[in-house]
């Protein structure tokens, strides 16, 4: 049995074990939170390095992306550090590769709608992959990377626009703690209204869950949600607030999701590569081998 685990910044109150059968390949899958104590965090990667197949950064992304260039957050940098034996990832190849695909072939299936559709994006930069492709598919988009990631009430417009202020403003921001940027420890828990207009706007709301359940307004009514790494009760808050549809990006395991950084570690550990070697086709054979299948939610 392989075993891989998603070290995260998030809550411990979210923790979760599960086993499940990839590629024929029995896994033990674990997600351990430390309550957004970047040292803990630290101190559990290299607890767990050496004694798992591939470990998984979550509640943080180690690179985020403007305009093809791609910037490295200090606090993820230092949990990646801490393991020298065990590879580390934080699911930016599945972002990249198999989201955009994901979401094409629902709206192939008419599983989903994007053409003409109004997108929230809720931060683009950790997933340029997403970003681009309800762009390419003729949807009407607005970033909330300013709104929602860097507190300045500014809504970005065009990937041009995420660029040229993600060149400006990423070399700083990539510097400051985690918490500036992205909810952490309990504040994945609780809910804080932010901009509630760009909701209210918007058909399609996608993005990193942990914002959306952070900043999402009290009423949701049809909104379709485009993410991952959900719960049992993240999907009744939804319920409660009148959404129409949840779409996640990974597979379903035991009717929830985990995070993209732990799925890209049971590809690491089927491939038996580093992450480095990683290549778009082994991403598209793996998805294959595993039986890749987004996880559909009609409330």
């Amino acid at each position: 049995m392989k075993r891989v685990v998603s070290v995260s910044l998030g809550s411990s109150r979210r923790d979760k074990t599960a086993e499940r059968e990839f590629a024929g390949v029995r896994f033990h899958l674990q997600r351990v939170g430390a309550d957004g104590d970047v040292r803990r965090a630290v101190e559990l990667v290299a607890e767990y390095d050496g004694k798992v197949d591939a470990i998984g950064l979550g509640g943080v992304d180690r690179y985020l992306v403007a305009g093809g260039r791609k910037y490295e957050l200090r606090d993820a940098a230092r949990m990646a550090r801490a393991a020298t034996q065990t590879p580390v990832v934080d699911g930016g190849g599945i972002k990249q590769v198999l989201e955009p695909l994901v979401i094409r072939r629902l709206v192939e299936e008419g599983r989903l709608e994007v053409a003409d559709k109004r997108v929230l994006m809720v931060c683009s930069v950790d997933r340029p992959g997403m970003a681009q492709v309800f762009s390419d598919l003729g949807a009407q988009v607005v970033y909330g990377d300013l709104l929602y990631g860097a507190g300045v009430p500014v809504a970005l417009t065009s990937l041009r626009q995420v660029a040229f202020m993600g060149g400006l403003l990423l070399p700083v921001l990539r510097r400051l703690p985690i918490s500036f940027l992205y909810p952490t420890g309990s504040r994945q828990e609780g809910v804080k209204p932010k901009h509630p207009k760009w909701f209210r706007w918007a058909d399609i709301v996608a993005g990193d869950f942990h914002y959306i359940r952070r900043y999402m307004p009290g009423d949701m009514s049809g909104k379709v949600i485009v993410t991952q790494t959900t719960r049992a009760d993240d999907l009744e808050q939804l319920r409660r607030r009148g959404a129409a549809k949840l779409v996640t990006t990974t597979p379903p395991i035991g009717g929830e999701s985990f995070g993209t950084n732990l799925m890209e570690a049971v590809f690491v550990a089927l491939a038996e590569k580093a992450p480095e070697e990683m290549t778009e086709e082994d991403y598209l054979r793996l998805a294959e081998e595993v039986g890749w299948q987004p996880g559909v939610t009609e409330f």
